[in-house]
């Protein structure tokens, strides 16, 4: 009877000791909900105060013309209107030839930004060249110039080989300020590449050439998409360059046209084409983000882990 008596207080202790446990397992996981639910509404907080000066700019664009000039501003349209984006659609010479513009200047400087950084990289990554370090380091050292002072004598120097006021011309400026780091993020994408890929290219015969267009861009493509993400944005909003090389109306980029929308009668500012120019000029570089966003972040981050 005693052994029994000890066996059912056994039970009793061991049923209470699962009891306290599943008690703590079932704090600690409410605890890891409470805190995921936290650490969610931060996010949805920081979500939207990122996202509320584009809504509002949204709204703006959308008012119309008498709204959007009305003060004190009022944050939600009373009114749909398309009016703002049918002014800026004809605006000057029109948005059509603007878009053109800028999409080609981008295109120029995304292709030159290629055509340079990737071979560059290559070979910093990959060959034995004398004082390499030392060259790559003076070619960073004209990312801390800042571009502004270099406009002018690139300007003086454009003007005399008939490059001024040509989209070629502007594209080359974009790719000489875009081109260091470019080159700095294809050396790392090559560097994070293992060398006994490019080692049994070699021994199956090819040559450098082979190697560099066979193995190693397929190998770099998250590398070469975010050179391409950060050619394209720099190219899309620069102003300043654009401005002093651009001097006739039909030659004008995004960011050109963007500062001449807002000027409506009597020099007064018309907010509802400028909020709808700026909608126009914001809708292509979220879209390319969005599209490249998952090759942008593994690019960037190529050659940080070993």
């Amino acid at each position: 009877m005693s052994s029994i008596s000890a066996g059912r207080m056994d039970d009793a202790g061991l049923e209470r000791a699962v009891t306290r446990e599943a008690g703590r397992l079932a704090v600690g996981a409410g605890a890891a909900k409470g805190t995921r639910y936290l650490i969610a509404a931060i996010c949805f907080a920081v979500i939207a105060i990122m996202m509320s000066p584009l809504v509002l700019s949204f709204f703006a664009s959308i008012k119309t013309p008498a709204a959007a000039m009305h003060t004190p501003p009022t944050y939600l349209p009373e009114a749909l209107s398309s009016a703002n984006y049918e002014r800026i659609y004809h605006f000057q010479a029109g948005l059509p030839t603007y878009l053109t513009n800028s999409i080609f200047v981008a295109g120029l400087t995304i292709l030159f930004c290629l055509a340079l950084a990737v071979p560059a990289g290559y070979g910093l990554a990959r060959f034995k060249v004398p004082g390499k370090e030392a060259w790559f380091l003076l070619l960073l050292a004209g990312m801390m110039v800042p571009y502004q002072a270099l406009l002018t004598p690139l300007y003086l120097m454009f003007s005399k080989l008939g490059l001024a006021n040509t989209h070629v011309g502007l594209a080359i400026v974009h790719t000489l300020l875009q081109l260091p780091f470019s080159v700095y993020l294809m050396r790392h994408a090559f560097e994070a590449v293992p060398k006994q890929l490019e080692e049994a290219a070699v021994m199956d015969g090819c040559n450098s050439f082979q190697v560099l267009w066979s193995v190693l861009i397929p190998a770099v493509k998250a590398g070469i998409v975010t050179v391409v993400l950060f050619a394209f944005i720099m190219s899309w909003n620069e102003f300043l360059a654009a401005l002093i090389f651009m001097n006739k109306e039909t030659q004008f980029t995004i960011p050109i046209w963007t500062v001449s929308v807002r000027t409506g009668r009597l020099g007064a500012v018309d907010w509802g084409a400028l909020q709808a120019s700026l909608m126009v000029a914001i809708l292509p570089c979220a879209l390319v983000y969005v599209l490249l966003q998952r090759y942008y972040v593994s690019g960037f981050l190529s050659g940080a882990v070993k």
